[in-house]
């Protein structure tokens, strides 16, 4: 009887409660002309377009960046594709939000608006014709306005902002880096925030006093100046072999690369710094390559890069194996990599360990030192032996990897075959994110 009781008085809680529920659920109901027609969500940033329809601004930028230039409701053809804020529906919104707020709806802020094409064209003819100090001010208002939003980013960019900004650059760099050096440095931070640059833009800061002044920043400027220098000086260099053999020729360029690896300021930094170097030690367009990575030797990076190895993460240490590998392909950069102890014992430790494109690189380095050894006993091949390498590269062999690096291992296999009775000595964490074939 108590339980039959029970039972009842629970149907009679879960009824109320259903319509209690189903009262608040009609209470909040969303009015049609709130919502977006694309999402049907409740608009945050209302919007109107040419054809007179409103929407919700992330979804119809979401809709034209998807190639679409028509109204979604009307499908109209649109002219004009900037869309307008609709300040009434907006308020209409807040003040619905705020009269439901008893009902867990809370009130959508007032969004800032982003910048338009017609705004950026505006300041950036400004910065075109304007004195340092204004031009200074409008280069700190486009960083500002690109840090905002994505949305705004892209539109700083369309807007022909890179090259706009190289232009000046290159104008004030040509006239007097020293005088020159604060709007020079705002300049370079904005260009970063709104990298990836064109081709254009990296044409222009390409020029010879541009890089110059790009190459006076990293041995002089401040710490942040450095980085935005190593950044944009990556970005130049990466898709123009020419300018590698330019940045060659200015005096102290490779020496502050190599500081920037020794010193490191931040991760990012150091990246940049090692992609930097090995675009210069991989260009095929200079005759005099060793006379370059002789001197890259001699500023003792080697021993940076190998030091650098020990412990670092995936990104740095591909970067730094892949200078190291364009090191040692000549004789002054295999003789300080046959010198320093640590070498051997770290490539064999990368071995399937970091990434396919780590092992890739320790893999050629250790070809390039063992083909290349005077040294009959205990050299580096002995050694790589007694670190356990024979059974890293029989395991190399049959799992997937590309052809060249298959060819690398079978070639060090045969320089290994006279000490293939040796203990093998191998460490199980090595192999425990490999990946089997089967």
């Amino acid at each position: 009887m108590i339980s039959s009781w029970r039972r009842k008085k629970s149907a009679r809680h879960a009824a109320k409660k259903h319509d209690l529920e189903k009262d608040v659920s009609m209470e909040v109901r969303i009015p049609v002309h709130f919502r977006c027609p694309i999402s049907l969500d409740l608009m945050k940033d209302p919007v109107t377009l040419s054809s007179g329809m409103t929407y919700d601004r992330d979804s119809i930028e979401a809709w034209f960046e998807a190639g679409n230039s028509t109204c979604p409701v009307t499908n109209q053809v649109l002219r004009n594709l900037e869309p307008i804020p609709n300040q009434s529906i907006r308020r209409m919104i807040q003040d619905w939000c705020v009269e439901k707020r008893s009902y867990g709806i809370e009130r959508i802020p007032t969004p800032r608006i982003p910048v338009t094409s017609v705004e950026v064209l505006e300041i950036l003819s400004k910065v075109e014709a304007g004195g340092e100090q204004e031009c200074r001010e409008l280069v700190l208002k486009i960083r500002s306005i690109a840090k905002e939003s994505e949305r705004n980013k892209r539109c700083i960019v369309a807007n022909g902002t890179g090259r706009a900004l190289a232009s000046r650059f290159e104008a004030f760099s040509r006239d007097s880096i020293d005088k020159h050096v604060l709007i020079l440095e705002e300049i370079m931070s904005t260009l970063t925030v709104i990298s990836p640059l064109d081709e254009e833009t990296k044409l222009i800061l390409g020029s010879k006093s541009s890089l110059h002044c790009i190459i006076w920043c990293l041995r002089r400027g401040s710490l942040s100046s450095r980085r935005n220098a190593v950044l944009t000086l990556r970005s130049i260099i990466s898709s123009d072999q020419q300018k590698v053999v330019d940045l060659i020729e200015i005096e102290g360029a490779l020496e502050s690369l190599v500081q920037l690896v020794k010193e490191p300021i931040c991760p990012t930094t150091t990246k940049a710094s090692l992609l930097a170097i090995y675009y210069v030690v991989s260009s095929s367009t200079t005759n005099y390559k060793d006379d370059i990575i002789k001197r890259f030797v001699d500023t003792g990076l080697v021993e940076i890069l190998v030091d650098t190895l020990v412990g670092c993460e995936k990104s740095v240490c591909e970067k730094a194996l892949g200078v190291l590998d364009g090191i040692c392909n000549s004789s002054e950069g295999r003789e300080k990599a046959y010198d320093n102890a640590l070498t051997m014992p770290v490539l064999v430790k990368k071995l399937l360990r970091v990434s396919d494109l780590s092992t890739e690189f320790s893999l050629s380095i250790m070809w390039k030192l063992g083909k290349n050894e005077k040294r009959e006993e205990r050299g580096v091949v002995f050694e790589a032996v007694e670190l356990g390498a024979i059974q890293k590269l029989l395991l190399l062999l049959q799992v997937g990897t590309s052809e060249k690096t298959k060819e690398n291992a079978t070639h060090l296999l045969k320089l290994m075959k006279l000490y293939r009775n040796r203990v093998e000595c191998i460490d199980s964490l090595d192999f425990k994110n490999l990946k089997r074939p089967f």
